[in-house]
């Protein structure tokens, strides 16, 4: 090779490498050349987390990778700035769908992705069900029976898939008795009934461990408007009644002194008892009711023969006034509408949000930030939808995704309202009575009781 030939050689490696090098750094820090656009930009990046592992990942209808079988997410990078249609599916499974916008040097999530099964199985539990009841701990149900126009109580033991006999109706009176209120003990070992017999109410205790079970009446206690079993000893009650709050002693089978006077309502929650008395100003004492605490500078207006509710969840306290739900303003001190009509608030899996919903929409508090996409401050609120169909009840899926019934048909909706919102239809059954524990789906529907497969990671 002649010397000449070396160095057209080398001048011309030298003007590929000076080309090429630069255009490898600027590919590498993510630049990419736009065709639409004619001009050089930086890319983006898409994250996805889904639930269940290797579900495919498309975009704009072309296939881009699964996700992998440890962490069931997938990284794809190097995308030019736009609007993406991504769909996520999986066989058994409904799509994912929804449009994200992939912006510069930024990754765009979707990190909390559930892929709803379809036509997922459902088992058979029980029939001539009448009603069910769920303990606090989840692991109990209380199922009302009916046969012969003669109710019965059994209990279900969901681990074990075993029932037992409780009471039957003849148990309390020959005659007609009408099962009113059901409530568990803290424990989920005691259960307060209470009967309508005669056009008269009476409260029995039903002790579920002792065997038989043991029913007990408690003919001193007349008529109380509210009854909480004591959070620290199921067997003491807190009753109010002629606007005093009492201790009852279900041992010794008696109602102690009054411990707060002059009060409209009152709740418990963890070791306090918060309560709104009669001049507007709401407390929080303990259960010896020595040391109060009043919470509200601005009294709260109250309405005459307007029945109250004080609701607790989380770090938010609530005053439902008749269908109107009023929130605790900690700046302020005082309460302020919040929102109506309330029909029910649900506090989140992972105590940072809470959804309220009347008979037609949805609705969210961000109880702290929310660093997820779609980010969320704390205290924000969001509508989510409304529906033309009546909710008959909300339970959270996950701590993303909400699980309901409009009339017949049971569907399952995400909280991520960017783009539409995916909801889809996951089941159809009579009239059900549905609620949602431990990844399953228990439904009531034409006297028939179903559990459902589980459906959540």
């Amino acid at each position: 090779m002649t010397w000449r030939t070396r160095n057209i050689l080398f001048i011309s490696l030298l003007i590929l490498f000076l080309i090429i090098a630069p255009i490898t750094v600027f590919y590498s820090l993510g630049w990419r050349f736009n065709w639409t656009t004619k001009k050089i930009v930086q890319t983006g990046v898409f994250y996805f987390k889904v639930w269940p592992k290797n579900a495919q990942v498309y975009l704009n209808g072309e296939f881009k990778k699964k996700t992998d079988i440890f962490f069931s997410s997938a990284y794809i990078d190097n995308l030019l700035p736009g609007q993406y249609e991504i769909k996520i599916k999986k066989d058994g499974y409904y799509d994912w769908k929804k449009t994200l916008e992939i912006k510069k040097k930024e990754v765009t999530e979707g990190k909390n992705i559930v892929l709803i099964p379809q036509n997922p199985n459902f088992n058979l539990l029980s029939e001539k069900i009448k009603d069910f009841f769920f303990s606090p701990n989840k692991e109990k149900v209380i199922l009302k029976e009916e046969e012969n126009e003669i109710w019965s109580l059994k209990l279900f033991d969901l681990d074990r898939n075993v029932k037992s006999h409780l009471i039957n109706e003849t148990d309390v009176s020959k005659g007609k008795v009408e099962l009113i209120d059901l409530r568990f003990s803290p424990d989920s070992k005691d259960i307060l009934l209470k009967l309508g017999l005669k056009e008269n109410i009476y409260y029995y205790l039903l002790e579920t461990d002792s065997s038989p079970a043991k029913l007990s009446k408690f003919d001193y206690l007349d008529s109380p408007d509210q009854i909480y079993f004591h959070p620290q000893n199921s067997k003491k009650l807190f009753i109010s009644q002629e606007a005093t709050l009492n201790e009852v002693d279900l041992e010794n089978k008696e109602i102690l002194p009054p411990l707060l006077e002059n009060i409209v309502v009152f709740s418990i929650n963890g070791d306090n008892i918060y309560y709104l008395d009669d001049s507007g100003s709401f407390l929080k004492t303990d259960f010896s009711a020595q040391k109060k605490e009043k919470l509200n500078i601005i009294p709260f207006s109250l309405k005459k023969e307007t029945p109250y509710e004080i609701i607790i969840s989380a770090s938010k306290i609530f005053i439902k006034e008749d269908n109107v739900l009023y929130i605790f303003d900690e700046n302020q001190k005082s309460f302020k509408r919040f929102f109506e009509p309330i029909k029910d608030l649900k506090l989140s899996p992972d105590f940072k949000k809470i959804v309220y919903f009347n008979d037609y929409e949805i609705s969210f508090l961000f109880l702290e930030k929310q660093y997820d996409q779609p980010t969320k401050e704390a205290n924000e609120q969001l509508f989510l939808t409304r529906f033309s169909e009546k909710i008959e009840n909300i339970f959270w899926y996950t701590d993303y995704y909400l699980i309901f019934n409009l009339g017949d048909k049971i569907k399952v909706m995400e909280i991520d309202e960017r783009d539409k919102i995916n909801i889809y239809d996951l089941t159809q059954f009579k009239e059900p009575k549905i609620f949602f524990s431990d990844k399953k789906l228990y439904l009531l529907s034409e006297e028939k009781l179903y559990a459902s497969e589980p459906l959540t990671p």
